[in-house]
């Protein structure tokens, strides 16, 4: 396959590939994968054409990639979906990528420019993708290839050493002082957990699920802290969210208010059995979730806010992430544990969180990982997202639709 400037010569990629034959679709989508990194290599943007015989509206979708490894058990999964619904794939070099420092590079960044002419295969384009792969490893320490199927993020160290605990062999942070390091309890087939902690803040929570959102991910939870807020809860109660009073301002301007986020019911309902199976006290209800860290200080208009929803928990990072879930299709939950409760005389103080940290960090990571057990053995292939996907929503992560 040429280099540099040359464009590779036809017929150099994979040929078509078709689900004719289901014996030879596995063999045939390695082929197709192994063509899509050499594209790659090669200093081009790979390209998937496939053709739907039985699609009417759109018998014929492409999509250019950035560093297609990155993502590849996803393509496995969807591509031999395709084949064994019938659908012939191929593979081609598109154009050369482009570099970062390319005035052309910013302008494809642009996720508001919509082409109606045609479905999209995939949600992103090449250079948005190669942008979020480059800046999850600066600002995790790792390499985005090293991201599994399930996410966990936690606004707490606490976490990554009850993580480091139970996975001794988890992969982290090549260079230490990273914003937001994360650790990968790696598999075989990439269905294993990273856990990111993205500190304290709805900046950190947008930032790192707007880059992480190009991997497609199976699940997202947060496994934070919050403020309870009835008086029944008691400190290391868990909350499990149901919907969200959006009070962090970072998405507004592109998810306005009045749109409703909630959680996957599916990945919810897991997480609920969990609590069960553990014997924990919960609650279900809504979350709030300011940008504020010191909205006591100025309380009127946010508890008549609380007031209104019926919140029963504050935080500020859980809408955040469920909101960019809702915008990037990323079946998301959240389950925080309560560590002080600012109406009820109960703030958090310096000196009377370190114990409750330690009684509740080993037991809020293990009651998630039971639900993502439960994820993978009753959805290997994905939780169902029919709540978040749009009228025209793009090929992959839609299974065989028109």
């Amino acid at each position: 396959m040429a280099r540099g400037g040359t464009e590779p010569a036809a017929g150099d990629g994979a040929g078509p590939a078709t689900g004719t034959q289901p014996a030879a679709i596995e063999p045939a989508v390695e082929e197709l994968l192994d063509a899509l990194d050499s594209v790659d290599a090669d200093g081009w943007y790979p390209a998937v054409d496939v053709e739907r015989p039985w699609s009417t509206a759109n018998p014929r979708i492409a999509g250019e990639f950035a560093r297609p490894n990155a993502i590849r058990a996803y393509l496995r999964r969807e591509l031999s979906a395709l084949m064994r619904s019938g659908a012939t794939v191929t593979v081609r070099a598109s154009r050369p990528a482009l570099d970062f420092n390319d005035p052309g590079f910013f302008t494809a960044l642009d996720e508001d420019r919509v082409d109606l002419r045609g479905k999209k295969l995939f949600l992103f384009g090449p250079e948005r993708m190669a942008l979020s792969l480059d800046r999850l490893s600066h600002y995790c320490g790792t390499p985005a290839e090293s991201f599994q199927r399930h996410v966990l993020f936690t606004n707490y160290a606490m976490h990554v050493e009850s993580f480091r605990e139970r996975f001794p062999d988890a992969e982290g942070p090549a260079r230490p002082g990273v914003q937001m390091p994360a650790w990968h309890q790696r598999t075989p087939d990439g269905g294993g957990v990273s856990l990111v902690n993205i500190g304290v803040g709805p900046s950190n929570a947008k930032t790192i699920t707007d880059h992480l959102a190009v991997l497609r991910p199976d699940t997202m939870i947060m496994i934070g802290h919050c403020g309870g807020l009835r008086n029944h809860q008691a400190l290391g109660d868990y909350v499990l969210a149901t919907a969200y009073q959006r009070a962090d301002h970072v998405l507004d301007e592109v998810l306005p208010l009045d749109i409703p986020v909630i959680p996957n019911h599916r990945l919810n309902t897991m997480l609920l059995d969990s609590l069960d199976a553990a014997g924990a006290r919960y609650r279900l209800g809504v979350v709030h979730t300011t940008d504020n860290r010191n909205w006591e200080f100025n309380q009127g208009r946010t508890l008549a806010m609380m007031k209104s929803a019926r919140s029963i928990a504050v935080d500020m990072e859980s809408a955040t992430i469920a909101a960019n879930g809702f915008r990037y299709r990323i079946p998301n939950a959240t389950l925080l544990c309560v560590s002080d409760k600012p109406l009820h005389a109960e703030p958090k103080l310096a000196g009377g969180a370190q114990p409750f940290y330690e009684a509740s960090k080993r037991r809020h990571l293990g009651i998630a990982l039971a639900a993502l057990d439960r994820v993978r053995r009753d959805y290997p292939d994905g939780l169902p997202n029919q709540e978040l996907r749009a009228a025209d929503e793009p090929l992959l992560g839609t299974e065989t639709g028109d």
